[in-house]
This record gives structure tokens, sequence and C-alpha cells, in this order.
């Protein structure tokens, strides 16, 4: 089995007394018999070569009930070669499916197992369950996050998965807890595949799984899934309320209401013909503001067809609780992935850097360094080169050598880690010379010394190219290797008219390794110190698609903090200077209020913005002629927590800067 995927949060399981197809708590075999050779009717191995180094040995090291187990680990690059399969005698696609373990990760390490939907396996992929550090994550290698829970790493806990595959509501629990309830991408289940990824050590225990058959009422809607969209606070995000027909007559209207922090967010949905046993996803037009702490999130639907309460109220709502990651002020994370045409893994990386930014966005700086193809800029490749150990690879503010799938965690944890300074970066462009001016400015919230350094970065949006070094190889096409982002529906080489490349490393300035000249040997709190480079972009790159990454290096080499934009002022000569002598916000971090200063060398026209990290403009004034010196005040009482972005246009031409809200 060679499917890599996603890494995050979620565990499951309760057991249930109810009739069962099967169950397995391993106490009748004897430690080191191979469940493949003493249980062939159920267990076997991904090739079908029992009794060997793909095969699971029984274990008396750990236990849930009894003495004995199974036990699942890897140190291989790619994982395995432990590859067991617990076959569910058939392909299951209506009814009640359950399936339930009991799962132990040793602390410090992984676990990772998947549903197949067809009775030959490598066909297609029903389910991922990753767990790592006590979060474990599913999805269905479509859709991200479907349920996320935790769990505690070197202590037993139940999982249980039940499908009711006539409706395709899908739930799961841990220790008899439900955390998610999701609409699955595909709604088919015929056996689990227990494979240890790199790093994986799990064991397997009291495994059971049951099937029973399921009966329509008239008119019942149900929710099915609620996918809050986001998980960081100040990320206001869109959820979406997935709702399924499971009567017998369509369903032509309905309500959403969801509950959170003591507001109820209301979604009316009509003009619809939902048809037995489809799904409907009522997609918010209005934001869910994330707060920091653990809280429950309903979703209930109501007034189906206008008819008041349907056939059955038992399914009209489900909770989960978030506790969305708080950002540490200022701070955006940087991920560099190694990747390259010639590479056919790399196209996982593509997808995950995809993902990255349309989920963290906000707080994420994603480049695609390549290497031996047409995008390859050296010094950056060759600095990359020597901190990783293959290709795909990827380095979260260069820090240890992941898989692009696997960065996750990484990503929350650097999210969460107070930086020395907050970076901000001005441009300007000359059309006519194709010469960007790019200064990087660090301003400091603690003491740091010359050790520190920066550097800027350049990157480039939908490249495009002619020629076989812009053809991507695939090893996921035909869908063996599994879903990966469509990648499965495309050949094995990607021709190069229909691959569009983005994040793609353009330069890097002054060295992979950053200025050393950034600082002087002291560096206070509240110091603000400023480098300035010029990237002359070639006359190929689009300059509407290239991205600014600032960033400032740790003395132990790993990025303390980033900041991205575009280039300012396109298609014009800009100078600042001749406009203005200064623009500052303080307090900066705000809470109650901060003030916007503006020194100009003479009367000017202005106009003032305030953004949100996902481009929403918040607040907007033209202030029209303003003299030699100005302040305006920003009232930020009513806002979130959270980084913003100041805005200021004098005559035409703008500047940003960051203000931090607490």
């Amino acid at each position: 089995m060679k499917k890599i995927t996603l890494i995050l949060s979620t565990a499951f399981l309760a057991f249930g007394v109810q009739a069962q197809i099967m169950s397995e708590d391993f106490e009748s075999y004897s430690p080191g018999d191979y469940m493949g050779v003493v249980s062939p009717t159920y267990w076997t191995t991904w090739s079908g070569t029992t009794g060997g180094a793909e095969d699971a040995q029984v274990t008396n090291a750990q236990a849930n009930s009894g003495t004995q187990s199974i036990r699942l680990v890897s140190n291989a690059t790619g994982g395995g070669p432990q590859d067991v399969v617990l076959d569910f005698g058939q392909q299951y696609s209506t009814g009640i499916f359950t399936y339930e373990s009991a799962m132990y990760v040793v602390t410090g390490k992984t676990a990772y197992f998947n549903f197949q939907a067809t009775p030959v396996i490598g066909t297609t992929w029903a389910l991922n369950v990753n767990a790592a550090a006590g979060s474990l994550n599913i999805d269905d290698g479509i859709t991200a996050n479907l349920a996320v829970g935790s769990y505690t790493p070197g202590t037993w806990f139940n999982l249980k998965i039940e499908a009711n595959l006539t409706l395709n509501i899908w739930k799961a629990y841990i220790n008899g807890t439900q955390f998610g309830t999701w609409t699955n991408g595909v709604n088919t289940i015929a056996s689990i595949d227990l494979f240890p990824l790199q790093g994986s050590d799990f064991y397997v225990d009291d495994v059971m799984f049951d099937h029973q058959t399921f009966t329509l009422p008239n008119n019942n809607a149900a929710v099915s899934g609620i996918n809050v969209g986001g998980n960081i606070v100040g990320n206001n995000p869109y959820p979406t309320v997935t709702v399924v027909n499971a009567g017998a007559n369509a369903i032509t209207s309905f309500d959403v209401t969801i509950d959170y922090n003591g507001s109820q967010y209301v979604q009316n949905v009509t003009g619809q013909n939902i048809s037995s046993t489809n799904s409907y996803d009522a997609v918010y037009t209005t934001a869910l503001p994330l707060i920091a702490g653990s809280l429950p999130v309903t979703a209930t639907v109501s007034n189906m067809n206008g008819a008041g309460v349907d056939d059955d109220p038992a399914d009209d709502a489900i909770t989960v609780t978030i506790n969305p990651v708080v950002p540490a002020a200022g701070k955006m994370v940087v991920g560099e992935e190694a990747t390259g045409t010639w590479c056919q893994w790399c196209p996982r990386g593509a997808v995950f850097m995809d993902r990255f930014e349309q989920d963290f966005g906000p707080f994420w700086a994603g480049i695609a360094v390549h290497n031996g193809d047409p995008m390859t800029d050296a010094p950056y490749d060759t600095g990359i080169g020597a901190l990783i150990g293959g290709y795909p690879s990827a380095l979260v503010d260069r820090g240890a050598d992941v898989d692009p799938s696997a960065m996750t965690n990484d990503f929350y944890a650097r999210l969460q880690t107070a930086p020395v300074a907050f970076i901000s970066t001005t441009s300007t462009w000359n059309a006519i010379t194709r010469d960007l001016v790019v200064t990087v400015t660090a301003d400091f919230q603690s003491a740091a010394t010359s050790s520190y350094k920066l550097a800027v970065v350049l990157t480039e949006d939908d490249v495009t190219g002619t020629g076989s070094g812009y053809n991507q190889s695939n090893a996921y096409a035909g869908g063996g290797n599994g879903v990966m982002g469509g990648y499965e529906a495309l050949p094995s080489s990607v021709p190069a008219a229909i691959m569009v490349y983005d994040h793609v490393a353009r330069g890097i300035m002054p060295s992979f390794g950053g200025d050393p000249t950034s600082f002087p040997a002291t560096v206070n709190a509240g110091d603000v110190h400023s480098k300035t480079y010029t990237f002359n972009l070639d006359a190929s790159w689009d300059e509407q698609q290239i991205n600014i990454i600032g960033m400032m290096m740790s003395p132990n080499g790993r990025i303390d903090n980033a900041s991205k934009s575009g280039i300012e002022a396109l298609n014009a000569i800009t100078d600042l200077e001749q406009n203005f002598k200064g623009f500052g916000i303080y307090p900066n971090p705000a809470s109650s209020y901060a003030i916007v200063e503006i020194q100009l060398e003479s009367t000017s026209d202005v106009h003032l913005r305030l953004i949100d990290m996902s481009g929403k403009e918040i607040a907007a004034r033209n202030y029209g002629a303003l003299e030699t010196s100005s302040t305006i005040q920003l009232n930020t009482a009513d806002l979130n927590g959270g980084v913003y972005l100041v805005e200021l246009t004098v005559n035409g031409q703008r500047m940003t800067k960051r203000l931090v809200i607490e």
C-alpha cells in the first residue's frame, strides 16, 4: 500500500452491545503468529502474501483486553513493509456498517489506516485516518478534516466508525463520544488496510465489524455534517452544513441554524428538489467569528418543506466541539516544498501546498523550490537540497524534513510560537527596467542580536510553460496509489499544456541563509531595522502573479517570522518619499484603538483602508486633501484579535503596514 495522505487530529470508538459479523480479541493465538496464516478468512495483506514482512504478528507487549494484540510499526522511508488487510467479505453500499477497534499509539509515534471501497484493493480509497501527537484526523481523499478529535498517546482508546451507507451519513466516536459527522466522497466499504507510515508505531485490539439494514421514513431531513471552514482564531470562516434527504419524499426547502458562542446563524434554503438519499451543502454567506476556547457548535435543520417537524427529529441536529488555535501576534509561517517536474510523487506536494494556501492563507507563505526542471532557481535549490533527504520533502519554518502531507502539526506548533520580530515589506516597481526594489522591515518585539538575518523571496503563481521539462511525472495516474487532488485522473506524464504551477520560487536575496549584515550587535525590543534588495524580473515572469515573502532567520537557522505581499504600485515608477516622510501606527499591538500617524511633504490626497488577512475590507475612508502632519484614529474595540493590514494611499501610491489587535 503506497498511499500517503493527511495528518492532523481525531479518534474514534465505543463498544456497543449488538450482533457482530466478526469480532477478534487475538486471545486464541500464540505470540508470534501471523494473522494472515492463522485467520485467513478475514486477514490478509496488500499483496496477498501472508506470513512474512507484510503481515501482522500477535504480540503480548500490549493489550486492551486480555493479554494480546497486534502491532504495526515502520521506520522505513515511505512506510511499511507491513500492509495488513482485514477483509469485510463483500462490498457494502447500503444499510448501516459499523467498524470498531481499540488502538494504542506509542508516545511520539503515529498511526494510519484506510478503508478500501471495492473488493479489489488499491482501486479506490473510501477513507483515511491519521493519528499523530494526540490528534486524529479523518479525510476521504477529497475533503480534509472531515472529523477531528483527540486521544491520549501511550493509552488505549476505543474507536468506532458508523456509516449509514443508504443516506451517506458517516459518524466517528472516541471512547463512546461522537466527534464527527460527515458525508463521504466515496460511499462504499469493502476492507480496512492497516499501514504504518514512516514513524508509525501502534497496536490494535478488540476488532469488530457489523452490518444492518436501514428503512427510510417518508419525510425526513437529516444533518449529516458540519464543516466550520477553519480552525484559527481571527480567520473567520464561512461554514457549510450538509443536509441529507433521509426520507422517501423530495425536499424543496428547509432552514439551517448554527448555534455557537451564544449566537445563532440562520441560512434559509429554498427552490430545491433534493431527491431521496441525496444531499445538499448549505454554504453560509455569513462568517462564523471563531474565538479562543473549547466550545460546541450545533447545526440544526428545521422547517422541511415549510411543514415544521419531520418524521425523525432525532437526526435533525449534530454537535461538534471546536477549540480554534490562537496564533501568536503577528506570526506568519513559511512552508518550503522541495519538488520537481521529474518527481513522480511530487504532485502530492502540489496538492498539499494548495490545500494549506486555501485553509491557512492569512498565516501561511508557501514556497515551491524546484529541482532539475526549467523552474529551478539554483541558489535556492542548493540551499534546500542540503536540508532534505529526498523528493518530495517539506520544511516548516526550516524545521525537520517532513513529507508535504505531514506539515500540519508543525504549522500549528509554529503558528503559536511568538516571533522575535514582526516582519513587513514595501516595494517599488519599474515597469520599464523591470526592477523590483523590496524593503524588508523587522519590528522587534523582544531583544535580539546580529545573529538574526533578513531575506526576501519572490514566488510566482500560475506558471505555465512548453516543452517536456514542464511535463509533470505522476505516480497517481489511474488511481492505484489513491486519490490525490485530481491527479489520479491524469496521465503518468501530465502534459505541459494542462499543467499550472503555483508558489514557484523565483529568487531569494541576498542568500538562502539570509543577510549577516541585517542588524547591529545589540537589538532592543522596540527597535526597527530594514534592508533593501533589488530584483530584476525576467521578461517571462508575470509581475501580476509575483508574491514577495520577507522573512527573518533565527541564529539556529529556523525562520522566526515572515510576511507576504504583492508588488505595490504595479506599472508605475514609485518613490514614496516624494509624497510623505513617515507612516506609523501606535499602539501596535492595539486593543481598543490605534492611531495612524502620517507625515506629509506637502498637501496630498489620502485614502486609508483596514483589511483583514483574508483580503476582506473592514473599513475604508477617503480623507481628501490632508496637510503636512495628520493623525487618524481607528476604533478597534469591536474587532476580533488577529493581524490586519492598514493600507495608506497617498496621491495614488500605496503603502501597507501590519496592525496586530489583541
